[in-house]
């Protein structure tokens, strides 16, 4: 499962990343701890260029009677993408990317937990992969929503946790946007563990497990 993760750089920064072009039109400041059933960024392409906003984490598909299943649905395993009612047509239709420079993973330490801080080596921005659906409330409101695809850990990401988002390189990026593929077979393929040689982890403070703590000391490296 991939339950937290940070963005901490600047919407400028994002933009530039993400070849998105035009005025600034979202605030964004650090996140050190985003957590399930907020408002994080995401970029899809509409067709002629990249966009960035923002969806809820916790996917509730168009056909949901009710908003309360996007508490269930934060995470999408690739290995049944194509099988879940929720996930198969989302995969050929709305997909997205959901930037980070790190996620958190607990792992399990006689009888605690650490959390510890994964990332990339370069320390660079990288895109998880997503799926995103909009659903209309009984009262006419549109929620946006959106899920982070799941696969196999790599070998680092083993030693701590048995699941990690899809990081898709970046040259596979604008494949994964582009709102003409819907090979199947070749989306899937992009699914898989990404290089455990490219990664790092790190201990971080045990303040990371309160969704109400979300400043720089939580990606502090911790001094024991």
């Amino acid at each position: 499962m991939c339950g937290r993760y940070t963005i901490t750089v600047t919407m400028e920064e994002l933009m530039l990343r993400f070849l998105i072009e035009g005025p600034q039109l979202l605030f964004h400041g650090p996140k050190y701890n985003v957590a399930p059933g907020q408002m994080v960024l995401a970029v899809i392409h509409d067709g002629e260029r990249n966009r960035i906003g923002e969806l809820k984490w916790g996917l509730v598909p168009e056909w949901a009677k009710e908003e309360k299943i996007g508490a269930k649905m934060l995470n999408a395993r690739a290995e049944t993408i194509t099988e879940k009612p929720a996930f198969r047509t989302l995969l050929t239709r709305k997909r997205c990317l959901i930037p980070a420079d790190g996620f958190y993973e607990w792992k399990k330490d006689g009888g605690s937990k650490q959390p510890l801080r994964i990332t990339l080596k370069s320390r660079e921005v990288f895109a998880m992969a997503g799926l995103y659906d909009t659903w209309m409330s009984p009262d006419g409101r549109r929620v946006s929503t959106c899920a982070v695809i799941t696969t196999a850990p790599n070998e680092l990401v083993a030693n701590i946790h048995d699941r990690m988002p899809v990081i898709l390189p970046r040259e596979a990026e604008a494949r994964w946007l582009d709102r003409g593929n819907r090979d199947t077979r070749a989306l899937l393929e992009l699914l898989r563990p990404y290089p455990a040689e490219e990664m790092t982890a790190y201990a971080v403070s045990p303040m990371v497990g309160s969704v109400k703590n979300d400043e720089p000391a939580c990606i502090e490296p911790l001094v024991k």
